[in-house]
């Protein structure tokens, strides 16, 4: 009721809120913080008093709600649950925590030979922290990065896929870019007719990097990193002029990246 719901509140102070970081952060920037997000906390924290959990587990951006829990189950003269934290695992940018909603993630249902593009795509830093994190290896700092980074998406490709996903995946990969042979790969596939019209290379790159491996990308980005450089290859052609129009047929095969390529239908 609403009136538990007071007396709740009633437990925690606002400067016991204004210690979570997040919160002090957006108030010194000058940003709002809306009254609802202080229940949050409270709320979760009574979770652990209502199941009088003696462990919880979390990433590190919650370990001020766990704590908040902790605060709750004393006032109750309960024993305090024991607090574990993991790192947050960030996305592929190597920037921000890896979610669907920032576009930088590895969906554990892709296909094994998208899961193991992506992977291949990720930073050396930032396969160091997959290793760690999912792996609970370090790799071998006197070994070469790409073979490396080869064999985490081969391993984590595997898990979720079979034993024999993961070789084949990166037997796959190293046709397409190791070895340059991109006619006879298995490339995802993307419907002509499902093209937007008008096309230019810079927006055929866009959507072809959005509806074959879910990732996006600014035009700024776009020309900057991949077409202006010669990334962007028709058919082995380079495309370097962004606003130039073009009209794949069936069979063409473009190449978005070192990582990343599909074939029209």
């Amino acid at each position: 009721t609403y009136e538990e719901i007071l007396k709740l509140n009633a437990r925690v102070t606002l400067q016991q809120m204004l210690q979570r970081e997040d919160f002090r952060n957006r108030i010194e920037s000058g940003q709002e913080v809306r009254l609802h997000e202080l229940q949050y906390p409270i709320m979760q924290g009574w979770d652990s008093v209502e199941i009088r959990a003696d462990v919880e587990i979390g990433g590190t951006d919650q370990l001020f709600n766990i704590l908040v829990g902790r605060d709750l189950q004393k006032e109750e003269g309960m024993p305090q649950q024991v607090v574990m934290v993991m790192p947050l695992l960030v996305g592929l940018d190597g920037v921000k925590k890896m979610s669907k909603s920032y576009g930088n993630y590895v969906g554990v249902s892709d296909p094994a030979q998208e899961m193991f593009g992506k992977l291949m795509s990720v930073s050396d830093e930032t396969m160091d922290l997959y290793y760690t994190l999912l792996l609970g290896e370090t790799r071998d700092p006197e070994g070469h990065p790409m073979e490396a980074k080869k064999s985490l998406a081969e391993k984590l490709t595997s898990r979720y896929h079979g034993p024999e996903a993961g070789p084949a995946a990166r037997a796959d990969w190293d046709t397409r870019f190791s070895k340059k042979d991109l006619a006879s790969a298995e490339l995802p596939e993307l419907p002509l007719s499902e093209l937007p019209a008008d096309l230019t290379v810079l927006s055929l790159t866009a959507h072809s990097f959005k509806a074959a491996f879910d990732l996006e990308k600014s035009n700024g980005e776009l020309r900057k990193q991949f077409i202006t450089t010669g990334s962007v290859q028709l058919n082995g052609e380079k495309l370097t002029d962004p606003a130039a129009p073009i009209s794949p047929a069936v069979g063409d095969v473009l190449k978005l990246s070192k990582k990343h390529a599909v074939r029209f239908v």
